[in-house]
């Protein structure tokens, strides 16, 4: 199983407009759902004249956290749209919201889908993208004799870190990619005290 998989590096923006109505979408490039529910509030304030923020997501290396909302307009007119388009595009790791401003006609189901992919199909293509490499982190604790196994292991594996503390006791925290986890934990439990995830 590949660790490597597709996302956006920045944010891209996109518009479409069809009988009056503006559809304005942004791409974000996102890891939580802490900061999803954030940006989305965000929005709403920033453009709180507007009829509809609708917006779709996926998270995590394999895409497994995602929601669609169609935030007022008929059912799976908006969000499955946007969601599609990302997944069409082999995104994750990103937030697309469109925000709507009515323009008196209805544009109908087909006129609302057609709207809402176009939209967010223009803010994608605005996004740059970027390989991400999925990863843990983990808080290691060791003695301070053992410091040059640990760091010959970090320079190894090319592991970030941070959170760095050297003491008589020592410990800072690892980002390990997927791919080297059996590796990782091998070589870490030879030399470390501990070796713990920090989240799951």
């Amino acid at each position: 199983m590949s660790d490597i998989y597709n996302s956006i590096s920045s944010r891209g923006e996109g518009l479409y407009k069809d009988q009056g109505s503006r559809f304005i979408a942004f791409a974000i490039p996102v890891e939580t759902e802490e900061e999803v529910k954030e940006l989305v509030a965000g929005f709403r304030k920033e453009y709180h004249d507007a009829r509809h923020h609708c917006y779709a997501y996926r998270i995590g290396a394999q895409g497994e956290i995602w929601r669609a909302s169609d935030d007022g307009e008929p059912s799976g007119t908006a969000g499955r749209p946007i969601l599609g388009q990302i997944d069409s595009a082999g995104l994750s790791d990103i937030l697309v919201v469109v925000v709507r401003y009515f323009g008196g006609i209805k544009l109908g189901v087909p006129g609302l889908i057609k709207a809402y992919k176009s939209a967010t199909a223009d803010a994608l293509a605005n996004a740059p993208r970027c390989e991400k490499i999925a990863g843990d982190w983990y808080r290691v604790g060791f003695d301070y004799e053992s410091m040059p196994q640990v760091m010959k292991m970090v320079k190894d594996l090319d592991l970030p870190q941070r959170a760095r503390e050297f003491g008589q006791e020592c410990s800072m925290e690892l980002r390990v990619r997927r791919s080297l986890k059996d590796v990782f934990l091998e070589r870490t439990l030879s030399i470390c005290k501990f070796a713990d995830l920090l989240y799951n």
